[in-house]
């Protein structure tokens, strides 16, 4: 095995030269280069944008988007029926059952079990048939 020489150590490293960008609009904004421009007698183009600086409305009509809403779509949302709400409290009571307990055997959230029995919720036919499994009443259909 030949013997290693400890020498001068050479590296053959070639320079990399990182370049900025060339900057694109920014020189057109820097105050200090539109003033030398100007001074040097060059011309300058401004571009004003529409609206810029204005606290104005636009020429658009004011459009009341509720009555829009109002127009296309019922006033109001079917709710549950009273003869159904009572049905689910009177039945829930006779299970002895807390609104949380009746949510928690139907897997729902003691809100959803509430505004049923209030009479706030939009009725899903999946809650309902939840319910008619869990407290043994008919709630849809023909009775």
């Amino acid at each position: 095995m030949p013997a290693r020489t400890a020498g001068p150590l050479s590296q053959d490293w070639a320079p990399v030269v990182v370049h900025k960008r060339a900057a694109k609009s920014a020189d057109a904004r820097d105050p200090k280069a539109v003033a030398a421009a100007i001074r040097a007698g060059a011309e300058i183009q401004t571009v004003r944008k529409f609206d810029a600086g204005t606290n104005k409305k636009s020429a658009a009509p004011v459009v009341n988007t509720r009555k829009l809403d109002e127009e296309h779509e019922p006033a109001a949302f079917e709710r549950v029926s009273s003869e159904v709400k009572h049905s689910i409290q009177k039945a829930r009571l006779e299970k002895k059952w807390t609104q949380a307990e009746l949510a928690q055997k139907i897997n729902e959230r003691p809100q959803v079990v509430q505004e049923y029995e209030s009479g706030k919720a939009i009725p899903s036919q999946q809650v309902l048939a939840k319910l008619e499994r869990a407290l043994g009443v008919k709630l849809r259909g023909k009775k």
